[in-house]
């Protein structure tokens, strides 16, 4: 092997490793950005309410909390699980509906005719098909289904999660003002916990629904969410 030869594969070593990175950044792309934005808006969120926590404390006499103890308080678990709790069920909620329902027009809807799809059944799976869409009964059945069971699973334990939450925040109110606190099931069957979900759902279905029916009239290109800019306002899908 030449001088040169060995340079060109020394370069190529060094290039190949970036294309790999470039490779996968540009393929988890839209992951990478939603994930990375979670984590900016929760660290955001976390150093707010700790400010907001503290000034509470401030104004009952008590020493605020350092930051690392504040992210075991129910304030904070209150305020992260109960919108968790709302975005997974809307995102459950419209993943099982539109396999449902449709919206003539609507770029989030499948067409007013359509019946289950061909590729949804076990005898049209390929080669490359999940080993658990081959299959038939109650395992093939799950795995039909396991979008909507995941993500209404995560809207289950984010409920149990904003309960618990809820319930320790409101506690440690009480003992700032030196009255008794409740347990989990007594603060279930509050006003408070219910106006905190409300508040939240209702906002989380609006905007789905505004999306439902904008999306018949209005375009955005180059996004999948959005019908062909030329695409007529009767079509339905994409």
């Amino acid at each position: 092997m030449t001088t040169g030869d060995i340079l060109r594969d020394s370069e190529q070593r060094q290039v190949e490793p970036q294309s790999a990175t470039k490779g996968f950044i540009r393929d988890n792309a839209l992951s990478l950005a939603m994930f990375g934005a979670f984590i900016l808006f929760l660290v955001l969120q976390s150093v707010f309410g700790w400010q907001v926590r503290n000034e509470e404390l401030a104004e009952f006499g008590q020493a605020g909390d350092s930051y690392w103890h504040y992210l075991a308080t129910g304030h904070f678990a209150e305020a992260v699980f109960e919108n968790w709790e709302s975005e997974f069920l809307q995102m459950g909620a419209y993943v099982l509906l539109t396999a449902y329902l449709v919206q003539r027009g609507s770029a989030e809807s499948k067409k007013p005719e359509q019946k289950d799809r061909p590729e949804d059944e076990p005898d049209q799976a390929g080669p490359d098909a999940p080993q658990a869409s081959k299959g038939h009964g109650f395992a093939q059945a799950v795995y039909r289904n396991s979008l909507a069971i995941v993500l209404l699973a995560f809207f289950a334990l984010s409920f149990v999660s904003h309960l618990l939450g809820g319930t320790a925040d409101y506690n440690e109110q009480q003992a700032l003002r030196g009255q008794p606190g409740v347990s989990a099931w007594q603060f279930l069957g509050s006003s408070d916990f219910w106006f905190q979900s409300m508040q939240n759902w209702q906002s989380e279905f609006l905007a789905v629904g505004a999306l439902v029916v904008l999306s018949i009239f209005l375009r955005q290109h180059g996004s999948p969410e959005s019908k062909p800019v030329t695409a007529p306002h009767r079509q339905t899908g994409e």
